[in-house]
């Protein structure tokens, strides 16, 4: 059983769609037709009225086409962090040629919003990056109190929601570039990365000069069909029925299913005498690091060996400090959970 934080475990109609005959995307109607209702279900997921991309590629494309499509050399771009995925928005500012500065705070800490005033008070930012949920902790950012001191400074804002669209309330409103991809709490494969652009966002977009092309959003915004390329056809169909799965429950029954078998994950944890990585005032409703100093890559070894389940270690520094319980999307389930903890108080 795979309970991971992404790629989640795919619900049967999602696996069954991906074995009806190929459609061909660049000449079939039928799939353009498809594609442009997804990015209406996409659209209603994320909460806006702007635009969406769907690109061909892992997660990590859209964070690194978001940088691509918005800064060149020259520009300031500040990269707000407590965890591996918001440090890692420096590489891609800096492989396109500006200048990043971090502000950054421990991984078992909030987002530091004090340290974000006084850095935007002292100097003028283009862009801005953060993460909602920093997966490899467990952490959902509270993002309100950056996002209102981006605002009021009037800095462009990207936001990496990999790890929590579909899973619980992104204010994508207020974001100029959200992210997101298949393989998490949408439970479709990987293998898609998405993106919804804000208007002020495609305006600078369009004054770039862009140093990629695939890595451009730009494209897909020009495009006279709504895709530039030749899209992965049966990931798309893949995608559009694991959106269907999720809408027909509906988002606000999603969000209390994620939340409510998060509690349940975390009491199982507390049982076992496990605290989960992060305060859990701040832990993600999409997933569970549970603290292990020094056993998870034994614990998760063992699991799997044993019970059949997989789990996910931590990243870095904490790869083996942290175990990780993935119930998000399809795995937001309580028997599947309880099936995880079942095993884990085995070993534990």
């Amino acid at each position: 059983m795979l309970l991971t934080p992404g790629p989640t475990a795919l619900p049967p109609s999602v696996r069954d769609v991906m074995s009806e005959e190929l459609i061909n995307p660049d000449v079939d109607p039928a799939f353009a037709d498809r594609y442009d209702a997804l990015l209406d279900k996409l659209g209603t997921v994320f909460g806006t009225d702007d635009e969406v991309v769907v690109m061909g590629g892992e997660g990590i494309l859209g964070l690194e086409a978001a940088i691509a499509s918005t800064v060149e050399p020259g520009d300031r771009v500040l990269c707000l962090s407590n965890g591996p995925y918001g440090d890692g928005f420096t590489d891609f500012v800096e492989s396109y040629g500006a200048e990043s500065t971090l502000v950054d705070a421990d991984y078992d800490d909030s987002l530091p919003v004090v340290e974000l005033e006084r850095t935007l008070a002292a100097g003028e930012y283009d862009v801005a990056t953060m993460v909602h949920c920093e997966t490899p902790t467990g952490t959902l950012n509270d993002l309100s109190p950056a996002l209102d001191l981006l605002d009021e400074h009037g800095v462009l804002t990207i936001v990496d929601a990999v790890s929590s669209l579909g899973g619980a309330p992104v204010p994508t409103d207020r974001i100029d570039i959200c992210l997101g991809a298949s393989q998490k709490c949408f439970s479709a494969p990987p293998g898609l990365a998405i993106a919804s652009v804000s208007d002020v966002a495609w305006d600078r977009i369009e004054a770039r000069d862009p140093a990629s092309l695939y890595t451009n959003l730009l494209p897909w915004h020009e495009a006279e069909q709504p895709y530039p390329y030749t899209h992965l056809t049966t990931l798309v169909v893949a995608l559009d029925e694991a959106l269907d799965l999720l809408l027909d429950e509906g988002l606000d029954a999603v969000h209390d299913r994620h939340r409510e078998v998060a509690a349940y994950c975390r009491e199982r944890g507390a049982e076992m005498g496990l605290d989960p990585y992060p305060d859990p005032e701040r832990s993600s409703p999409t997933v569970t690091a549970f603290s292990v100093p020094g056993r998870a890559t034994a614990l998760q070894e063992r699991l799997r060996e044993a019970h059949d389940v997989t789990l996910a270690t931590g990243f870095g520094d904490l790869a083996d400090d942290v175990l990780r319980v993935g119930h998000m999307g399809y795995n937001a389930d309580p028997d599947r959970v309880e099936r995880a903890m079942d095993a884990l108080a085995a070993e534990r």
